[in-house]
Parts: structure tokens; sequence; C-alpha cells
């Protein structure tokens, strides 16, 4: 199972080597905060995250046909109808 904590960088700094080896082996991930804003994430290595660029730099190795361009255009806009955007970046 996987935990999300936010804490003060502060916090982290004082309990750097717990937080460590609570990413490690109970895998927890830490979002830092600094005046109350999230600035860093202390987050296992093996945790996967897809940005936009990964995705366009791998559909642009893809060739499509036009019908399945055409399904992917229309999945695509549905599918951004239903997502909404976390209410913070870093979760």
């Amino acid at each position: 199972m996987k935990k999300k904590t936010a804490i003060s960088v502060t916090e982290a700094a004082r309990n750097f080597a717990e937080c460590v080896n609570l990413v490690r082996y109970r895998n927890f991930t830490f979002v830092l905060l600094k005046n109350g804003s999230p600035v860093a994430r202390l987050s296992p290595p093996e945790e996967k995250v897809c940005r936009g660029s990964d995705l366009a730099e791998v559909l642009a190795r893809v060739k499509l046909s036009r019908e399945e361009a055409v399904a992917w255009n229309r999945d695509l806009k549905r599918a951004r109808k239903s997502l909404r955007m976390p209410a913070s970046k870093w979760e």
C-alpha cells in the first residue's frame, strides 16, 4: 500500500533518515512543504510518472491509420471531459 504524507521541509530535515527509511521500506511518498506550499517530493525510485512530453515522444513514433487517428482524437476528447485536475500539482 502506498502512503502519501505532506510534511514541512524543516520536519523532513530533522527526520531525514526516518523519512528515507519509510520511503524505502514502507513505500511512503512525502510531499515537502515550504510555507505551506508543495516544493518537492521524496518517493521510491520505481514510482512511474508519465508526463505529457513522454506521451508526445511515444506518439511521435506511432503511425496511425486515418481511422485510428480519428478514434484516438475522439477518445482523447472524451477522456479530457471526464478527468479533473488535482487540487495540487503534487497529487
